[in-house]
């Protein structure tokens, strides 16, 4: 027990290192605990076809804490939840009595001006492949998918120039990796291999004293290192300038050079090659904001999109990219969109507080069920470098007494390296499975408020995956309904029906489908 405590401690580090800072500030800082206990009856606990599946009622017991806080030097923002199942029935090895989450980040100042820190480190749950039912608030059942932790250390240097240029030099240390889980189904464990990195970046950009022709010039490496395929290396140097037309409109244009080296990743072990791009940047005013660009990479013609606009009740955001990626690079640094944030902006003109609309925000997103991240089901499992073209569209509004959510997400990866890095994480009759994937999707989430204590919540998710190689298409349905009440400000109730359906996944024919209720009591204490 000694040795595999030990062995996790690094992985909490970051997380210790916030609460030991945050120790001897006591304004502005909120350590609230909480519990929530819950009872589930599903009538497909395992989400196995029609003709097995079995039903089961399931009660859970979940203790955590939240940590949000801010003083002169230090922001911190952490929660851990450690849930406890029981089961009326032995329903087997395709589910867990008990899952453990955390995620936590800080950001302080070592010395002002000169010497920073960011640090991040997570725990939870994430789906195996894009075939087969999609990760739920299911906590307990194993199928497709695995828990993967992650954590980073990143100490930066930053310099002025006066007002002619600023300089910035990071180094980040992280590390992911899987504890454990089921690999479609129970055949394969941990094929998701451990990988640390060690990444410097430096950049340098022109300072106030250029108003209308602007410029910098970005430097980035990182070494890679897979507990089963070794050492890959990317590299990249770019430059970047901008030219001002007016107040509201300036040109943009990119050229670089960058380098991979896959290591034992693939056959072709080396891709490199020059880029370009051209664009726009286009703020009408304090709400709306575009930026666009096309351009070529040595892996073909590329473009950029970044769009944002803001009413007093709706918010809406719009964007595309085209680049080379990795699962863990989205694990340690996720492309989708940050549902909280999206929140703040539109509760701003409401809650002009930030202490107090991250409240609001935080309690909205408990009551709707809604997840951190929006479109985050676009992520699965892959040791393999890859092309990802990534469009998202998400539109909030909030009016009267009813708001709702809408993400639609179009999703493209073409992998870059060989299949044999996912032989032992999908099998090798299924490797090439990963090798092209498309994936569309649509999450929508409604509440309309009864009253001041009571909501009705509905939520609708839709997901369509398809192997570009093997022909293979998967489709995934959720719809939910609910009623939220509040009892004071510390007691939350909710009940909630859920049907989901969709097709098993690989290695197993014919579909399921799952009817379940379920009945919530959150506490903070």
């Amino acid at each position: 027990m000694t040795i595999t405590t030990a062995k996790r401690l690094p992985r909490l580090a970051p997380l210790a290192a916030a609460m030991l800072l945050a120790l001897p500030a006591q304004a502005g800082w909120r350590v609230v605990p909480t519990l929530t206990t819950s009872v589930t009856y599903t009538d497909n606990i395992n989400l196995q076809a029609d003709e097995r599946k079995r039903s089961e009622l399931v009660a859970q017991l979940a203790p955590g804490v939240t940590v949000i806080g801010t003083s002169p030097r230090l922001n911190v923002s952490a929660s851990a939840e450690w849930h406890q199942f029981a089961f009326l029935h032995d329903v087997g090895n395709r589910t867990t009595d008990n899952q453990r989450q955390y995620s936590g980040a800080l950001r302080g100042i070592l010395s002002e001006d000169l010497l920073y820190i960011d640090a991040s480190t997570s725990r939870g749950q994430r789906s195996t492949s894009a075939f087969g039912p999609q990760l739920s608030t299911d906590l307990y059942s194993l199928g497709n998918r695995t828990e993967i932790e992650t954590w980073s250390v990143s100490p930066y240097l930053v310099h002025r120039f006066g007002n002619t240029a600023s300089a910035q030099l990071r180094y980040t240390r992280d590390a992911v990796d899987s504890a454990g889980g089921s690999v479609l189904g129970d055949a394969v464990r941990n094929g998701f291999y451990k990988s640390d990195s060690d990444a410097v970046s430096a950049s340098l950009a022109s300072g106030s004293n250029f108003d209308t022709v602007g410029w910098g010039l970005n430097y980035y490496r990182q070494d890679l290192d897979s507990a089963r395929y070794g050492e890959s290396t990317t590299e990249s140097l770019r430059g970047n300038l901008s030219y001002r037309i007016s107040p509201r409109l300036a040109l943009t244009a990119t050229a670089g050079y960058d380098r991979y080296d896959f290591g034992g990743l693939g056959s072709d072990n080396k891709d490199e090659g020059r880029n370009w791009s051209a664009g726009f940047a286009w703020k009408p005013g304090a709400r709306t904001s575009l930026e666009a660009s096309l351009g070529r990479h040595y892996y073909g013609q590329t473009g950029s999109l970044l769009a944002s606009h803001r009413s007093r009740q709706t918010v809406w955001s719009v964007s595309y990219s085209d680049a080379v990626t990795t699962s863990r690079q989205q694990f340690l640094l996720p492309t989708t969109i940050d549902t909280a944030a999206l929140l703040d902006r539109l509760f701003s003109a409401s809650f002009p507080d930030p202490v107090e609309r991250q409240r609001v925000v935080a309690a909205y997103m408990q009551a709707t069920g809604l997840p951190p991240s929006l479109a985050d089901s676009v992520n699965f499992l892959s040791n393999r470098y890859m092309r990802q073209k990534s469009l998202q569209a998400t539109s909030a509004y909030r009016l009267g007494r009813s708001s709702a959510v809408l993400s639609l997400y179009a999703n493209e990866r073409i992998a870059l390296t060989d299949a044999q890095s996912d032989s032992d994480l999908l099998g090798s009759q299924l490797s090439n499975l990963n090798t092209n994937v498309r994936q569309r999707g649509l999450d929508a989430t409604f509440t309309r408020q009864l009253n001041s204590r009571s909501s009705v919540i509905g939520g609708w998710n839709v997901q369509r995956s398809q192997s570009l190689t093997t022909g293979l298409v998967n489709h995934q349905r959720t719809l939910r309904v609910g009623l939220t009440r509040r009892y004071g400000e510390r007691m939350l109730g909710t009940v909630e029906m859920r049907r989901r359906s969709g097709d098993v996944g690989v290695g197993n024919s014919g579909t399921y489908s799952e009817n379940a209720i379920s009945a919530s009591l959150s506490m903070k204490l």
